[in-house]
C-alpha cells in the first residue's frame, strides 16, 4: 500500500541516498510519489492508458538516472514532475504530428500545478478509502465512464441502487475534501 504524504511533509533525502546505493530501495520513493506523478500526467494527457504508460516511463527514467540526481534544495517530487513534464511534452508533440501530419502546433503549458496535483492525489487516496461497492461505482462511472445501467448490470444491482452508491460516495468525498481545505 502506498505511503501517502504531501510533498512538503517529506524529506526524501535519506530514501534517495539509500536508493542511490541500492536500486532495490527505489520502491519506497515510487510508493510515495506514484499518485502525484500519475495525477499530473493524467490531467494533461486525458487518456488513461497513455497516463499509465507515461507514469511507468517516468519511474523507469528516474531509476535509470538516479545516480545523477542532486537535491539542489528542490524536493525529489519536483525532479520527478520535471521528468513527467518532458515525457508529456514529447507525447503531445508526437500526437500532434500524427494528427496534423507534421505541421507545427503551439505547445500546451506543461508547468506543474503542484496544488492541483496534490488535490488530485488526495482525491485518489480518499476514493481508495471508500467502501468497496462505492469505490467500484466511482471507478466505473468516472474513470471507465460507464453508464449507470452498465454498472448496474455488472454489479447485479438495480440502477437505483447504483445511483444511491454513487450519491453516497460523492457526498463522502465532498465532505472529506471540504474538511481537508477548511
Amino acid at each position: 500500500m502506498p505511503v501517502n504524504r504531501p510533498a512538503e511533509e517529506t524529506d526524501d533525502r535519506p530514501l534517495v541516498e539509500a536508493a542511490q546505493r541500492d536500486p532495490a530501495r527505489f520502491a519506497a520513493l515510487y510508493e510515495i510519489h506514484f499518485e502525484r506523478v500519475y495525477a499530473f500526467i493524467a490531467r494533461r494527457v486525458g487518456d488513461r492508458n497513455a497516463a499509465e504508460d507515461l507514469t511507468s516511463d517516468v519511474f523507469h527514467r528516474a531509476l535509470a538516472k538516479l545516480g545523477n540526481y542532486e537535491s539542489r534544495g528542490a524536493p525529489f517530487a519536483a525532479w520527478l514532475l520535471r521528468i513527467a513534464a518532458n515525457l508529456v511534452a514529447d507525447h503531445t508533440k508526437r500526437s500532434l504530428r500524427e494528427v496534423t501530419g507534421g505541421q507545427n502546433e503551439p505547445e500546451p503549458s506543461l508547468q506543474p500545478d503542484l496544488e492541483a496535483i496534490e488535490h488530485q492525489a488526495q482525491l485518489i487516496r480518499l476514493v481508495d478509502q471508500l467502501p468497496p461497492d462505492q469505490r467500484r461505482v466511482i471507478f466505473e462511472r468516472f474513470v471507465e465512464q460507464r453508464s449507470v445501467r452498465e454498472i448496474a448490470g455488472m454489479l447485479g444491482k438495480t440502477q437505483g441502487a447504483v445511483k444511491q452508491l454513487q450519491f453516497r460516495a460523492l457526498q463522502t468525498l465532498r465532505t472529506q475534501m471540504e474538511g481537508a481545505h477548511a
